[in-house]
């Protein structure tokens, strides 16, 4: 039988009973019988009785069946059963029946009304669109549809059609969609304008662009140092704190430390000259339990009152903690809940009419399934949504004002209520010259008449003309200025600007410093300007003035009534005259410090930060664009730190709360990407002498310092030692409570400990001029141990030669023969570490082996378990080697070590200081540069017994590399 012919027989077979056979050739004629070539035991006929006939010899019949019967007519046979059994035949007949049903019932692609239709004819546009069909099998497919919806429909409700996307795309519906996704994640102003061109990711419960979708890695350097770089920073949270001066501060020095730096309290901060920084701690447990840095700024004070105005802008990983410690020091524990916003329903909105009036479950307001959704009258006469300003999360009864009936202490959260901008480079001054114009006097019409806006009653008053006038001198002296870090750091300078859309060039044009030459008086002034910066009485603004806010964020003019003014002037492209009284901004310029510690590339990455009220996020953000900024991301936050050599948030801080979680959330995405990776393609960190690739054991390293010093300093190899060191370790920390590490922040101790360290350049070439301080000796190095035990250092690292530290890289103390090796030159390269054993790699594998042996006696058999299944576990268990336990076995991953770690100084055959938490080569010293932390005690234990030629010398390694190189090591001050 050709294959055409079994597909067709195959065909007809498909739905009826298997009782039912069609034979497929006629010479077994004998065994059929008239009904259609059904077997004996079907047609009732018993299988005993045999019919037979005389063999004779015919010519080779070709068989086969044509068009339903078999071909010639024959394989029928010709004579009739003697008798059948009626079971068996009524049997056969129900199946045939029951299969002719089904056959007819079932609404399949075959028993289709299109397959009524001849096969030129049938279109598959017909299956949805019935009007296609001709006349005559419309009605049974308007049925026959009509009955699969509601098939359909009993199973999964029917959703309405989704709306085109020309409606999708419709200003009004795309509002209603970004207001919903704002629930979830807050956005900046600006997430719209990043989304398109950043990467963005979802941290701290914001959605924040991290890097660029093109290549701007140099770029965005050059701009850092050469011309300027844009970030928005809104996340940022800020805290307001109300009351007066003495209760403020005495509240707030629970929370700082003198040895660790200036304070809230500091002079030129507390005029509200100048913004400062601290490190804050829970309150009265410095040095330990510190929570982060903050930045804050004072409002200049005000004549013949005693009540100031605190802003502290934090990390929003840092205000969880934060928070609930201020409400403790200020003991502000009443909630001030916010005023109920009274929700207009649609009979409030129209009280004329009935409520009889309005249809009520009426056929037309349920939506028809497989229709398009449109908006209703009812929708459509009510009011306009409106865009999310601020945080979209936070639920509208939440409080976010808290006062105290005791201290007369007021904070409020003004998280996203205040956009803030970073400009980073020596031309960010440059830039908001030209972005900015101070704002322009009312006329005598609009001073004389009432008016909602805040501008014209603010002109009314001569005082606060005579101040926007100095400030406006102020800032046109910055034109002149050639580059940001000639001017005080934190210098602080309020100011009122016009609407910068309405100078919004037709193209992105570079922004340039001035050329024109100064005069003696704006020389004079900018001299006075570099030196003791912005006078106190120009820092004042009405950004702080929380109704002046809101009055600016409701009255902001539309870009659709912008766009209609400038269509209505005579000149296309020239400034609107008169300007918009709605276009008046106050705004806070803050100058932020460049590179402070250390003696080169001083005052590299200064700028300014440019604070807004909430709402003109992106009347700002696309005139700073249109003067050729480069813009960055969190990664750029993150480069600006390391080029700076300051310590970055929360990477940098591994004592604090948001550095502890962000160091968790840190080794699981690490070790998630390493276990994406095949086994084959994976690094064996164990072969390398790696301990822990994905995370710095800090608490461990310091113990084990502390364990050594106490132990005389000898160094210690060998497997037998290292587990006596490790049992005695973990005995000391049953029997004595263990107390945690801190990172060293007191000022004088770093001096102290920086001059010991010699510091050289940054490639380490040469030794820098310090003051002179105490000799490093015996007696020294143990009073300095007495008060920092259990610390850590942020130390930067220099590569003396080639090579880019990676993250988490071991520093190490290096040997004597080490030393001999550098002598004889910098660019010699560094020692070996041997390959180690990888103990645990066995017992994966019979783990491996014993797991398929129980799954396959667990399928044979339940009751086959056998005790040897056991046995390598108990070997592996009894093996010598550390960190063996039967938790650890069954959490084994090929190439780490399985916790608890085993001891991390003495581990390779160099000891171990400590660990580098970001590195890479820096494009400003041109060699590789890192930050990290090293131990207290093993820092002064190997500046001790080095050389003073060699002193500050350690060797750094890859996690996934064995070759040592030489770094210098530096601790900034």
């Amino acid at each position: 039988m050709s294959t055409a012919k079994a597909r067709m027989r195959e065909k007809k077979m498909r739905n009826q009973p298997a009782s039912v056979q069609f034979v497929p050739s006629p010479l077994n004629v004998g065994s059929s019988t008239q009904n259609g070539g059904r077997d004996t035991p079907d047609t009732g006929r018993p299988s005993d009785v045999q019919h037979s006939t005389p063999t004779q010899k015919k010519p080779p019949h070709r068989g086969g069946w044509v068009r339903g019967h078999p071909k010639d007519g024959g394989g029928y046979a010709k004579e009739m059963p003697k008798y059948i059994t009626a079971g068996a035949f009524a049997r056969a007949r129900a199946a045939e029946v029951s299969a002719m049903l089904k056959a007819v019932s079932k609404t399949t692609g075959s028993n289709h009304v299109f397959g009524a239709l001849p096969k030129h004819m049938r279109r598959r546009a017909m299956s949805h669109n019935t009007k296609r069909l001709p006349r005559r099998l419309r009605d049974v497919a308007n049925r026959m549809r009509e009955k699969s919806l509601q098939a359909g429909s009993k199973k999964k409700k029917e959703l309405p059609k989704s709306k085109s996307r020309k409606a999708r795309r419709r200003h009004g519906n795309l509002l209603l969609e970004f207001n919903r996704r704002q629930r979830k994640n807050i956005w900046l102003e600006t997430h719209i304008w990043h989304a398109k061109r950043f990467h963005m990711v979802k941290k701290w419960g914001y959605c924040l662009g991290d890097r660029p979708t093109y290549k701007c890695y140099r770029p965005c350097y050059r701009a850092m140092s050469s011309h300027c770089l844009l970030q928005d920073l809104s996340y940022y949270c800020c805290i307001e704190l109300q009351g007066q001066e003495d209760r403020l501060l005495a509240a707030l020095s629970q929370l700082t430390s003198k040895e660790a730096g200036p304070t809230f309290a500091a002079a030129l901060c507390l005029s509200g000259c100048r913004q400062g920084s601290v490190t804050v701690f829970r309150a009265g447990q410095y040095p330990s339990q510190p929570l982060g840095p903050v930045t804050f700024l004072w409002r200049p004070r005000t004549q013949g009152s005693s009540h100031r105005q605190l802003w502290i802008w934090a990390h929003p990983t840092i205000k969880q903690d934060l928070l609930p410690e201020l409400q403790t020091v200020c003991q502000c524990c009443e909630a001030v809940l916010p005023p109920a916003v009274p929700v207009v329903t649609p009979v409030e909105a129209n009280p004329t009419a009935e409520p009889e009036s309005e249809p009520e479950n009426t056929p037309e307001a349920k939506p028809v399934p497989g229709t398009k959704k449109k908006r209703s009258s009812k929708d459509a006469s009510g009011p306009p949504a409106k865009k999310i300003l601020g945080d979209g999360t936070r639920s509208p009864t939440t409080p976010v004002t808290w006062k105290s009936s005791l201290t007369g202490i007021i904070i409020n959260d003004l998280t996203m209520e205040i956009v803030r901008y970073r400009l980073i480079g020596p031309q960010s001054h440059s830039v908001l010259a030209e972005t900015l114009e101070a704002a322009t006097d009312c006329d005598e019409v609009n001073k004389s008449q009432t008016s909602p806006l805040w501008w014209p009653q603010h002109c009314r008053d001569e005082s606060n003309m005579n101040l926007h006038q100095q400030q406006a001198d102020v800032f046109r002296i910055l034109k002149d200025i050639y580059s940001t870090g000639e001017l005080p750091s934190g210098a602080v300078l309020g100011l009122t600007v016009d609407d910068p859309r309405l100078t919004l060039p037709t193209k992105k044009v570079k922004a340039l410093p001035s050329v024109k030459q100064a005069q003696e008086a704006d020389e004079e002034k900018m001299r006075e300007l570099m030196l003791r910066g912005v006078s106190e009485h120009c820092c004042q603004s009405f950004l702080w003035e929380q109704s002046v806010r809101d009055n600016v964020t409701d009255n902001k003019i539309s870009e659709q009534e912008l766009n209609r003014l400038r269509s209505e002037m005579l000149v296309p492209g020239s400034r609107l005259s008169p300007t918009p009284l709605q276009g008046r901004v106050p705004i806070l310029l803050v100058h932020q410090p460049g590179k402070q510690m250390g003696h080169e590339m001083s005052s590299w990455g200064a700028g300014w930060d440019l604070l807004l009220p909430k709402g003109w996020g992106m009347a700002f953000w696309v005139p700073l664009v249109y003067r050729g900024v480069r813009i960055g991301g969190l990664n750029m936050s993150l480069k600006h730190s390391q080029n700076k050599a300051t310590p970055h948030f929360p990477h940098d801080y591994p004592d604090c709360p948001a550095g502890v979680r962000f160091q968790e959330e840190q080794e699981a995405e690490l070790l998630a990407k390493f276990k994406r990776y095949p086994p084959a393609k994976r690094t064996n960190y164990i072969k390398h002498g790696c301990l822990a690739p994905f995370r710095c054991p800090w608490q461990q390293l310091a113990e084990e310092w502390e364990l050594i010093v106490k132990e005389g300093g000898e160094e210690r190899k060998g497997d037998g030692q290292t587990t006596t060191r490790m049992e005695e370790r973990q005995d000391m920390t049953v029997t004595k409570p263990p107390s945690c590490f801190t990172v060293l922040r007191n000022r004088k101790s770093l001096r102290l400990l920086s001059v010991w360290c010699r510091p050289t350049t940054s490639k380490g070439q040469r030794a820098r001029r310090v003051g002179e301080g105490l000799p490093l000796s015996h007696s020294a190095v143990t009073a300095f141990l007495a008060s920092h035990e259990m610390s850590l250092a942020w130390v930067r690292v220099s590569l003396l030669s080639k090579g880019k530290p990676e993250l988490h890289a071991i520093l190490c103390v290096p040997t004597v023969e080490d030393l001999k090796l550098l002598s004889k030159g910098q660019a010699s390269s560094g020692p070996l570490e041997p390959p180690h054993r990888d103990h645990f790699k066995s017992r994966i594998k019979r783990q491996k082996k014993s797991k398929e042996r129980k799954k396959s006696a667990t399928s044979s058999s339940v009751s086959s378990a056998k005790p040897e299944d056991k046995q390598p576990n108990v070997a592996s268990a009894s093996n010598p080697d550390p960190s063996t336990s039967k938790d650890s076995s069954s959490d084994l991953i090929l190439g780490l070590w399985p916790d608890p770690l085993p001891s991390v100084t003495s581990h390779c055959s160099r000891v171990t200081l400590g660990w580098v938490t970001q590195g890479d080569f820096s494009l400003s010293v041109g060699c590789g540069e890192a930050v990290g932390f090293v131990s207290v005690v093993g820092l002064l234990n190997t500046l001790f017994n080095q050389p003073a030629e060699h002193r500050g010398k350690v060797l750094l390694r890859n996690p996934t590399s064995l070759h040592y190189r030489f770094a210098k090591i530096n601790i900034e001050v």
